[in-house]
């Protein structure tokens, strides 16, 4: 049962024929050679067709009770489907799949239909002693997808591509949700109907709801309409002891919450079949405003300001001045973005506030609901700018931001294929600390790359915010060390990682731990850890579901 779709992602990101070029963005290209060096000629990664894989570890036994199971014709073990299903889109992924020389090598891909049959897998599973890996759309980039082994004889990947549902209850305004089903269909399906989950992650386009649930997503509108744990109500999942069902309320005071025991569970503890959402009706306005403010600092403090006065915008993007550079050299040739709001409009406004041009932070605000309520509070929003002495942009960048936000992964695979190591990872913390953790994070990235021997350039912004904190995703890039591509990544991610640990970060605002955040310890401590590891063994007493994640 070939998956085309996922072959034709195979060592990049998304559709091929949708995937920009460095040669279309001259400015972007000039400004790379730059910042790291003269960038090489790309090179192709390794076609899928030539990726050798280890023989199938299933025994004749254990892959006639998969067949029984489902049947002869969901389960694949050809070379293809389980080279595809081995890897996700962490730099570590990706760096393997461009090579074709993969870490680990799932057995079997299986495909399942319904929860009755994820729980008879289970079942097979448990008897021939076979590591289960959930796959959705295999865009974690954590690890969270790679089929490790750990003590059993075998591991399978079950793709839930069929358990794809959705059903919209309009009275209460939920909708329940196959994990499987991808965010575009989930939203087509809403859509006409009138409304909307509201979540919309940079993976929308390949990544699924239960895998939104698994590591706790969230959306690039989350400060609307909340991270997916916000979103959820209601959740199954087959675990190899039985089926959890959650019940479906508003709300419970009946102990802690089960619920959000499974949201971010990562597959460790079963396999979440479906899940009840909340929905909202489609607003019937939306707005974009920008602005440059004067320098990070001061457009930190306009962004907490306005959250803290109430003014709650859907989309909120807040780029540091490194960032703001590198936006305004990715816009195309024909979507230019300075051009557009006009180069002598810029350089006037620049002079007349006495701002530092290598200083300024583009800050995006996206407004949804009513004509009033959007009015108000882009209202609200320009009186605050105005304060800051702020530059108003319009709405342009934010109609250039929301044409090409689910575009930018796709530079990343040309980057590599030009010798560039890139790489995002993001933490969360309070407004008190941010600066700080800031800097922190800053230095230890750059410093790592400084003692690699490469040239490179670190960028951030925030994008998820709350009334008492926010989360700080960066973005870094360096010429690769030939000969050492994982060693040169491992020590920035290792730097980098302490220093969030050290700055009361948190592990991961919305990735997820995978292996890649691992130890979970820096997090909660050992107690607690071991408060997961005791829910883990009374759901999964085999430790079959996704050995080595999480916990």
């Amino acid at each position: 049962m070939i998956r085309n779709d996922r072959i034709s992602e195979w060592a990049a990101w998304g559709r091929p024929e949708d995937a920009p070029s460095l040669a279309d963005r001259p400015a972007l290209l000039a400004y790379l050679d730059e910042e790291l060096g003269k960038l090489d000629p790309p090179v192709p990664p390794l076609d899928l067709e030539l990726v050798k894989v280890p023989a199938s570890r299933l025994s004749p036994a254990a892959r006639q009770a998969l067949v029984d199971a489902v049947g002869g014709n969901r389960v694949d073990d050809s070379t293809s489907e389980r080279a595809a299903h081995s890897v996700g889109k962490s730099y570590r992924d990706m760096l393997a799949a461009c090579t074709g020389r993969l870490a680990c090598v799932t057995d079997a891909v299986v495909y399942p239909r319904d929860e009755a049959d994820v729980s008879v897998l289970l079942t097979a599973a448990s008897d021939h002693d076979l590591a289960v890996v959930p796959f959705g759309g295999g865009t974690s980039v954590v690890g969270g997808v790679e089929p490790r082994c750990g003590k059993h004889q075998a591991a399978i990947t079950l793709d839930l591509m069929d358990l794809n549902g959705v059903e919209l209850d309009t009275t209460s305004q939920l909708a329940e949700i196959g994990a499987g089903a991808f965010g575009p269909d989930i939203e087509r399906g809403l859509t006409a109907q009138g409304y909307t989950l509201g979540h919309f992650p940079q993976s929308f386009e390949f990544s699924t709801f239960g895998g939104w649930v698994a590591t706790r997503g969230a959306g690039q509108q989350s400060t609307a309409y909340g991270k997916i744990e916000e979103i959820v109500q209601a959740v199954r999942i087959a675990t190899p002891r039985g089926v959890i069902a959650t019940r479906c309320v508003p709300a419970s005071a009946a102990g802690p919450s089960v619920l959000q025991q499974i949201v971010g569970s990562e597959g460790t503890l079963g396999v979440i079949t479906s899940g009840t959402a909340r929905v909202r009706s489609l607003p019937g306005c939306r707005r974009f405003r920008a602005w440059f403010l004067p320098d990070w600092s001061g457009a930190v403090s306009f962004v907490r300001d306005l959250l803290q006065a109430g003014v709650r915008p859907t989309v909120v993007r807040l780029s540091d001045s490194e960032e703001t550079r590198w936006l305004l050299k990715t816009a195309s040739q024909t979507g230019g973005l300075i051009r557009r709001i006009g180069k002598a409009y810029i350089r006037h406004a620049l002079r007349a506030r006495r701002f530092d041009p290598d200083q300024i932070c583009l800050c995006l605000l996206g407004f949804e609901g009513t004509d009033d309520g959007v009015r108000l509070a882009c209202r609200s929003a320009a009186q605050a700018a105005g304060e800051c002495q702020a530059i108003g942009l319009g709405s342009t960048p934010g109609r250039s931001w929301e044409r090409d936000r689910f575009t930018l992964p796709y530079l990343r695979d040309e980057l590599m294929a030009r010798g560039v190591m890139v790489d995002t990872l993001e933490t969360a913390t309070t407004w008190r600390n941010l600066e700080h953790l800031d800097r922190a994070v800053r230095g230890a990235i750059t410093a790592a790359i400084q003692a690699s021997g490469s040239r490179g350039t670190v960028m951030a912004h925030v994008s998820h915010v709350y009334a008492t904190g926010a989360s700080l995703y960066y973005t870094f890039l360096a010429r690769r060390q030939a000969g050492s591509e994982l060693d040169q990544w491992q020590a920035v991610k290792t730097a980098a990682t302490q220093a969030i640990v050290d700055s009361d970060g948190t592990l991961s605002h919305h990735h997820g731990i995978g292996y890649e955040h691992l130890p979970l310890t820096a997090e909660h401590g050992p107690l607690a850890v071991e408060g997961l590891r005791g829910l883990k063994a009374a759901l999964d007493p085999d430790g079959l579901m996704n050995p080595e994640k999480l916990v």
